[in-house]
């Protein structure tokens, strides 16, 4: 049974596993309001990282581990951003919670634009947080050399909660990374058409200002918010100002 990480001990919880396809995410649902948020963590992250922002979002949160991160177990094989979206759609379908304001952090938010893309109907909204892979740096090479600069300037509590979760990441770590890497979500960006949100860290070299803009293009009506003094970890640590965004958003839905 999964552990109940996120919601405050005197709001009622419901943890979930579910199983589709060969894959198994985690669930911790709470929380009441006209908005459902879903969260979809980064790589090498789980949904504990996201103590901070959840705390902080008004209505009724759904936060995943998904397979292979966190609580859930590892995956028969490495999942695509296209899989981890249809297994996303899959427990909305289930549970019946849609539709959803998705917000996606770093790999996250590629997962969270093919399931915009690729499940409209289940969408309401999409937060692209650190969104990651930029079409100029497509390699692990160079998105290692920006995540070792940007962990250089982030808080402590970012790295105690990322370093915790990249050891639960196991042996596959690598082979996550270069799914992300692979994937174009600028293809994604083309097909959504759903009100989005970009928020961009204003020293996070993972997420340039060129790439965020060239988002811009491809999402029409997108939005673009810079957060200062923060880095890729934006919705981790000190998260008021992410959270604030994306309050706004969802209240204009």
């Amino acid at each position: 049974m999964p552990n109940r990480l996120l919601a405050p001990q005197d709001v009622p919880a419901l943890l979930a596993e579910f199983e589709h396809g060969g894959a198994t995410l985690i669930t911790e649902t709470f929380g009441t309001g006209e908005r459902t948020f879903i969260l979809l963590h980064g790589i090498g992250m789980g949904r504990s990282v996201y103590l901070d922002v959840v705390q902080r979002l008004r209505g009724r949160v759904i936060a995943v581990d998904l397979p292979g991160f966190g609580e859930a177990p590892e995956p028969t094989r490495t999942l695509t951003m296209e899989r981890h979206a249809d297994l996303v759609a899959a427990y909305l379908r289930h549970s019946d919670e849609a539709p959803v304001v998705v917000i996606g952090h770093s790999m996250g938010s590629q997962i969270a634009a093919e399931l915009a893309a690729r499940h409209p109907s289940l969408v309401s909204g999409v937060v692209l947080a650190g969104p990651t892979v930029d079409s100029a740096s497509r390699s692990i090479r160079a998105q290692a050399s920006y995540l070792l600069r940007d962990l250089l300037g982030e808080r402590p509590i970012v790295l105690w909660r990322g370093a915790r979760e990249y050891l639960r990441g196991g042996p596959n770590l690598l082979r996550k990374i270069r799914a992300t890497i692979v994937h174009e979500p600028e293809k994604a960006y083309a097909r959504i058409d759903r009100p989005t949100l970009v928020l961009r860290g204003e020293h996070d070299p993972l997420a340039p200002m060129s790439w965020c803009q060239q988002i811009l293009t491809h999402i029409p009506g997108a939005e673009l918010e810079v957060i200062p003094d923060h880095g890729h970890g934006t919705l981790i640590s000190d998260a008021g100002p992410a959270a604030s965004f994306i309050q706004r958003f969802a209240d204009r839905l």
